[in-house]
């Protein structure tokens, strides 16, 4: 699949799940949305994006440094996604600012979870510190029947 500047072609806003957390001030809300485009139930191929939304609450500027994801399917696998930044940046948010990006997670089954967290830096204490990304379910809209 093909992302052209962080968003998924036939980006599909059915079904949507929104979870948020605020954690060190930063505020992370994630929407989650099943794309029947780029899935194939027939080889156990599923396909999700998702829209975070990094909003600032505190009084000072943030820049998010790097990320860890823990991604669960239903058929028991784990695995860990763990990098810099995220689509390739890695923003700098002023006081009140947010900053949003589309990403997506292939799963083997119709369901999933993931989790994380940011690596941010308080670019005025020169300090890292985490932001906890809430956890979020991934489930095909036919799984809720």
């Amino acid at each position: 699949m093909q992302i052209i500047n962080g968003v998924f072609p036939n980006f599909t806003r059915s079904m949507a799940n929104i979870v948020s957390k605020i954690s060190e001030g930063v505020e992370i809300s994630v929407e989650t949305f099943y794309q029947a485009d780029y899935s194939n139930p027939a080889n156990h191929e599923y396909m999700f994006a998702y829209r975070i939304t990094i909003e600032n609450h505190n009084n000072f500027t943030i820049q998010l440094l790097r990320r860890q994801w823990y991604i669960f399917d239903s058929n028991g696998q784990h695995r860990e996604v763990e990098g810099e930044g995220v689509v390739g940046l890695q923003p700098v948010l002023e006081a009140g600012k947010q900053f949003q990006y589309v990403s997506g997670c292939n799963l083997q089954t119709e369901m999933g979870r993931m989790y994380g967290y940011y690596t941010m830096e308080n670019l005025y204490a020169k300090k890292s510190f985490s932001v906890n990304i809430p956890p979020f379910e991934m489930i095909a809209p036919f799984k809720h029947n």
